[in-house]
């Protein structure tokens, strides 16, 4: 995958591979290798300098256009082949027939954890604080006599 002189990452995507990425020459191996494996890529064996989405077929193209993304928000220019470049083409279609059904699941659990389970029993009841009876002070203070010792502390 060719690199622009002025890109330090490249993405795109390769028959074998799946979604690659390549660091540029003049990056550090190390610090390209830290950015690229905290985006799910790991090292091609047998390319050194390229790595390979893991399981690209697990959201492979939304996960490859968030890295390409979080790399430029990090201050990186970075080339990505049209179709996975977040700044020149959409994202995957929306699909909205499944936002109702993640909502109302999300529904159930909410009135579930709200609700009370029936495996416990029924709640306890507590009285305000101000309906607990106070005891009296007592008619006496205690006295508290300290006397030294000649010898000092013993053990």
């Amino acid at each position: 995958m060719p690199l622009p002189p002025d890109a330090y990452f490249a993405f795109g995507a390769h028959p074998a591979h799946g979604f690659v990425a390549t660091a540029a020459p003049t990056m550090p191996a190390n610090l390209a290798h830290w950015f690229l494996t905290r985006e799910q890529f790991e090292p091609v064996p047998e390319q050194p300098g390229m790595y390979r989405l893991t399981n690209p077929d697990y959201d492979g193209m939304r996960r490859t256009r968030q890295a390409v993304h979080d790399l430029r928000r990090h201050g990186y220019a970075v080339h990505a082949d049209y179709s996975l470049d977040p700044v020149l083409t959409p994202g995957p279609p929306h699909n909205p027939m499944a936002v109702p059904e993640h909502t109302e699941r999300r529904s159930r659990i909410a009135r579930a954890a709200a609700g009370r389970s029936p495996q416990r029993g029924p709640a306890l009841t507590t009285s305000p604080p101000s309906a607990r009876p106070i005891p009296p002070k007592p008619a006496y203070a205690p006295t508290v006599h300290l006397t030294a010792s000649a010898t000092g502390r013993s053990r």
